[in-house]
């Protein structure tokens, strides 16, 4: 598998303050790739870096085969899900679903729909294609998020949180569904998340920050920094232990 994503000497942050500096990873094409870390660390300013929405402050990030995100594409080369799905409230599901196609394409109408209903089913939505996203349970209206962020067939998603906020069961099911994607559409898949049953469940490779340190403290296949990482920082994460403070 070769590379699709690469960041090197990556500096995060806001206006003049630093959260991370020196973060470098690769991610490879088609593995599902999960950034890691306790809540303001700085997961999802990385995540807001690597799709253009938030400028580094240094470094570079750079897509295999993919335009810069800093560009405008047309159209998009990745599909992205927002941590509250950021769908519109107004408009149904396929409306919702069918955005990218009508502002990146010049499909007909008809062909718009019959490509919104076919990722609405993909995520097994297609009976609920016309309620609005009120009318829906959260899991759905994450699984419609990521409807829309497939609707380009993009070769790569970004995820926020894709877990967060559901039931143990339905989160069980939206992680069941990431591996389908990465498994039956060749997609790779970088996702922010704490969820540790979802970080054992879909993760490949993954990269752990952490605030205090500035930057990357960890990397490699989940299991193994659970079973063979010597620092506490990554042992309190994945065993959900608190970590001893200097009084």
């Amino acid at each position: 598998m070769g590379k699709v994503l690469e960041v090197r000497d990556l500096a995060i942050g806001y206006g003049s303050e630093v959260l991370l500096e020196e973060i470098a990873f690769d991610v490879l094409r088609g593995e599902v790739f999960a950034i890691l870390g306790g809540s303001g660390c700085g997961k999802s300013t990385l995540l807001r870096t690597l799709i253009g929405l938030q400028p580094p402050l240094g470094g570079k990030v750079h897509f295999t085969g993919i335009g810069p995100p800093e560009k405008a594409m047309t159209p998009p080369q990745f599909g992205v899900l927002f941590q509250s799905s950021a769908l519109f409230g107004s408009w149904t599901l396929l409306q919702n679903v069918a955005l990218p196609l009508q502002k990146w394409t010049k499909l007909p109408a008809d062909a718009v729909t019959a490509v919104a209903m076919a990722r609405l089913r993909l995520v097994g939505l297609e009976r609920f294609a016309h309620h609005l996203p009120s009318e829906v349970s959260g899991g759905m209206r994450k699984r419609a998020g990521i409807a829309r962020s497939l609707a380009l067939d993009p070769p790569i998603l970004f995820f926020d949180e894709p877990s967060a906020g559901l039931d143990p069961v339905t989160a069980a099911e939206l992680d069941a569904l990431i591996l389908t994607l990465a498994r039956d559409l060749a997609v790779t898949i970088v996702m922010v998340t704490h969820e540790l049953p979802s970080i054992f469940a879909v993760a490949n490779q993954c990269i752990m920050l952490d605030r205090a340190a500035g930057g990357i403290i960890a990397r490699g296949a989940p299991r193994d920094l659970a079973d063979r990482s010597t620092d506490q920082r990554v042992q309190a994460f994945f065993r959900r232990e608190a970590l001893a403070r200097n009084p």
